[in-house]
């Protein structure tokens, strides 16, 4: 499937939900992909990029910054938090802020840097041992603890678990954000996109069905 593509089946979305046009955003999703296939979708007009890991943002992205100084690149990945200084420094938006120890290092980093990435709570909302996130109990008063250390806080992500209706879930993370004033809703990926654009999502995130499936790692 092509860029141009997925853009006309989001649009088809977005018509099908009574959603103002274009007010979904693509992450295309860039992680581990060689990069001539990052600049042949750059050379398309694509400009909003995202990365798993801090490490290959830093090696990767400052020189097509240089080249494309438009685009914009979200962590989508967990961030440890003796990597929070590189990734405020090389990231526009951060979607895993999911714990106390972490909100407090970035806000600490904000005062120094005079800056900070818009971030996203990461909500576990199928409440699974081993994914990261906050689960749902717990996170109005976790996005009031973010809002009290001045964090800009735009919204909440989720990543569903594999065998339940994504749908169910997407819903859930739109309720719990409407009730904190939160607008931003990163959720849906290649499969579910549109039902997340369905359920209000602003941010959604497809990765293969853009770039092609990932290079298999080199043998060792």
């Amino acid at each position: 499937m092509s860029l141009a593509e997925i853009k006309v089946k989001i649009a088809k979305a977005e018509e099908k939900a009574g959603r103002v046009p274009s007010s979904t955003h693509l992450i295309a999703v860039s992680k581990k992909q060689p990069n001539e296939r990052v600049e042949a979708v750059l050379e398309q007009g694509h400009r909003l990029f995202g990365e798993n890991r801090v490490q290959e943002a830093a090696a990767k992205w400052p020189a097509f910054k240089d080249r494309f100084p438009d685009t914009s690149v979200h962590l989508i990945g967990p961030l440890q938090t003796n990597k929070a200084r590189q990734a405020m420094e090389q990231c526009d938006a951060i979607h895993s802020v999911d714990r106390p120890k972490l909100a407090q290092t970035l806000a600490r980093l904000a005062q120094e840097l005079g800056h900070c990435p818009d971030l996203f709570i990461q909500v576990n909302t199928g409440e699974e041992d081993q994914k990261a996130g906050v689960i749902p109990t717990e996170t109005d008063d976790f996005i009031k603890k973010c809002q009290r250390l001045d964090l800009p806080v735009v919204g909440l992500m989720c990543i569903p678990p594999v065998d339940e209706e994504p749908s169910l879930h997407f819903a859930l993370l739109a309720k719990i954000a409407a009730r904190n004033g939160l607008t931003g809703l990163s959720m849906g990926m290649s499969g579910d996109f549109e039902r997340a654009i369905a359920q209000g999502a602003t941010h959604i995130r497809v990765g293969s069905a853009i770039f092609g499936e990932r290079p298999a790692p080199a043998a060792t």
